[in-house]
Formats: structure tokens, C-alpha cells, sequence
């Protein structure tokens, strides 16, 4: 039996986000034809126009629910008008006590976050919408590093709470889909429709490298002179308390005012300045790997590779490899 999806669009939402899941599906149906079906639906029938100004017919949002098995959120601009919506949002809640799974592209994860469905859960979600949602939704734990995250359902409660599937910006819709389709159909099929749409199956890396994070380590920003601090002397603890004093703060308004600010905690900031210095050194050939973690503060080669997996995907010795690679060495 095909899984039943409905993608929820609104005016102004971004198109690539639905149409690469939806070339996602499209291929994995060639090759196990009963696997999925779709159609689009939003607040009002008729059409829905995207960003790039051309309108999709929508239907109405379904009524009965015992039809629908993935409920995908899409973003792009007009998602803030969109959780504003208050027959859309509870139209996601109900949907989401149905049974369906639920998933999101980009920025469609505020979307889920406004219906509630992403409290106390992992979320992440496109680099630029990170403070933002940060600061709008504090009780969801935000990965803005994940190129997607899945959340398995869960019992809480007594009450069920669905699987859910959140996804960082618009190419990342497409990592997740191909996730989704080895999930449902086997790694054999995600394989194959990844080949015939020419991406990785498994892309490595995070989205770090887009971060505003970065934006802010420019004296200008308002923690640019701490960043700056903590980038100059990655081998200290730089505890909360120690980094609230020098920033004229309590630890507690400290700590909010970061993530409000920057998206993420202050510990997740300073565990990538040094992953950005130690993949910097690595890829410029400097001493043995040992020497990049003591230099870079992570104390043990195995904290800087655990590092490394969770925020790049890759362990230190693949950036060794690729610099060695490289024409003329």
C-alpha cells in the first residue's frame, strides 16, 4: 500500500521545497510503483502562488484524516503569515493525533513548532530562520547544525505523539526525503532514485558553515568581542559564568540572551569554533592530530572525532585525506 502524503503549501511558499521532495517520491516510485501518492492542500482551495510567482492547485485541507499517512510542511517567506493561521494550526494538531507522521522542509518546521508538535522534541531547521525560532520557540530542542532530524513517535502521557521528520534548508528537503524513502522502501530504492536524481544519498556535513554564528564573530556583533575571546584561547574551560562575567551578564540572562541571539547554546558555539580551527589545521597539514586536539581544547583525539561526526559528519581523518589529495602535494 502507497504512502499517502500530503504536502501543506500557503502563498509564498518556497517552491523548491516542495518540488524536490517531490522529485524524490517521483523517482522512487519508478522503481517501486505502489510506494507513494501526493497532493496539495492549503487553508483555502483553489490555488497557492510560490515564491517564484507560479500557482499550484491546492485542494481544501482534508477533513477525514484515515487517509493521510505523512503530513509535509513546506516553507519559504510566507511561512510567518502562515502560522498565523489559526484553522491551519489546528488542522496540524488534529492531524497529528491521527496517527500520521509528520514532516517539515526548511522553514516549515515553525509551522509545526507554532501547532506545538515540536515541544520537548529535536527540531531543526533552515540556518537563517534559527534565532528566530530559537527565540519564538524555546521548548523545542534546536539542532541548527542537522542537515535533517528524525524523531521517532513516542508514548507521553498516554497519548501518542507521531514520528517526526524536520529538514534544514531547501536542498536539505531532498536529504531527508531520500532518508525517508530507505526507510519505507530499503536502501537499494533511496540508492537508486538518489542516482537518477545525481546527488549524494548521504550528504556529509551540517549547515554550520552558513550559520549566523559567523556573522556574529565580527566585532560589530554583539558577542563579536567574546567570540573573539574564546577563538583566541579554545584550550580554557570558558565555563557559563566565566563567559557571563566578561559579557557584563547574570549566567541565567547570559545564557538566554546567547541562544535568543545566535540560535544555539553557548557550549554548542565554542565546541564549533574549535572544530573550525582543528578542520583549518588539518586541512593545512600542521602537526599530528594529537597536537590539533590539545591546540584546539578538545583535551583527547576521540572528543574531537565525536566532534567532528556530529557537527560535520565526517571524522578528522577524512580532512588529513582530502588535503592530501590535493593536485601538486
Amino acid at each position: 500500500m502507497a504512502c499517502r502524503i500530503v504536502f501543506v503549501v500557503f502563498p509564498g511558499f518556497q517552491q523548491l521545497d516542495l518540488a524536490g521532495p517531490m522529485a524524490v517520491f517521483e523517482v522512487a516510485r519508478l522503481a517501486q510503483p505502489d510506494s507513494y501518492t501526493w497532493r496539495l492542500v492549503a487553508s483555502a482551495a483553489g490555488t497557492a502562488r510560490s515564491s517564484a510567482g507560479i500557482a499550484w492547485p491546492v485542494q481544501p485541507l482534508p477533513r477525514l484524516l484515515g487517509d493521510v499517512d505523512l503530513v509535509m510542511t513546506i516553507g519559504g517567506d510566507g511561512i510567518d503569515a502562515a502560522c498565523r493561521d489559526a484553522r491551519l494550526i489546528a488542522w496540524l494538531q488534529r492531524a497529528s493525533r491521527s496517527g500520521a507522521r509528520v514532516a517539515s522542509i526548511c522553514s516549515g518546521s515553525l509551522l509545526l513548532a507554532a501547532a506545538g508538535l515540536l515541544d520537548d522534541r529535536t527540531a531543526t531547521t533552515h540556518w537563517s530562520r534559527s534565532r528566530q525560532f530559537a527565540s519564538d520557540f524555546p521548548a523545542v530542542r534546536l539542532q541548527p547544525d542537522r542537515i535533517f532530524v528524525r524523531e521517532p513517535a513516542v508514548r507521553r502521557r498516554s497519548r501518542r505523539l507521531p514520528e517526526l521528520w524536520t529538514s534544514a534548508g531547501m536542498t536539505a528537503g531532498i536529504d531527508l526525503c531520500l532518508a525517508l524513502v530507505a526507510h519505507d522502501c530499503g536502501e537499494e530504492v533511496a540508492r537508486e532514485a538518489a542516482r537518477q536524481l545525481v546527488v549524494e544519498r548521504r550528504r556529509s556535513g551540517g549547515q554550520s558553515q552558513f550559520s549566523p554564528l559567523l556573522d556574529l564573530q565580527k566585532p560589530e556583533g554583539r558577542f563579536g568581542e567574546l567570540l573573539e575571546h574564546v577563538r583566541r584561547n579554545l584550550t580554557l574551560d570558558h565555563r557559563v559564568d566565566e563567559l557571563a562575567a566578561r559579557a557584563c551578564m547574570s549566567p541565567r540572562h547570559f545564557a538566554r540572551s546567547f541562544l535568543a541571539e545566535t540560535g544555539t547554546t553557548p557550549a554548542h558555539a565554542i565546541e564549533r569554533l574549535r572544530v573550525d580551527a582543528a578542520r583549518a589545521a588539518l586541512e593545512g597539514g600542521l602537526p599530528s592530530v594529537q597536537r590539533i586536539a590539545e591546540d584546539c581544547g578538545f583535551g583527547s583525539t576521540e572528543r574531537m572525532r565525536r566532534s567532528f561526526q556530529r557537527l560535520l559528519g565526517r571524522p578528522p581523518a577524512a580532512f588529513r585525506k582530502a588535503q592530501a589529495q590535493k593536485p601538486g602535494d
